[in-house]
């Protein structure tokens, strides 16, 4: 059973990992489409599609993904020094 101790703190840290990025691009997308419906933006007249298909774009792709490992590494950090 140790054998496969270090697999398994592996798959447990990739899998953690995976799970604290993919929350954290959540929020970021969820954050955008909220903005498409405020006062000013075009969603309320355009629709819920539009509002999609406006938010999920290459930049902000390249932006959530950016934005979430650094993300992850500042919790790690913080997770390990406090």
């Amino acid at each position: 059973m140790p054998e496969n101790a270090p697999k398994n703190a592996l798959f447990t840290l990739i899998l953690r990992t995976l799970i604290e990025t993919c929350f954290i691009m959540f929020l970021f997308y969820a954050n955008l489409l909220m903005g498409e419906y405020e006062k000013t933006g075009a969603g309320q007249r355009k629709g819920f599609l539009w509002a999609l298909g406006d938010i999920f774009t290459l930049d902000n792709f390249v932006i959530a993904i950016v934005a979430s490992i650094i993300g992850f590494f500042v919790f790690e950090f913080l997770r390990k020094k406090l």
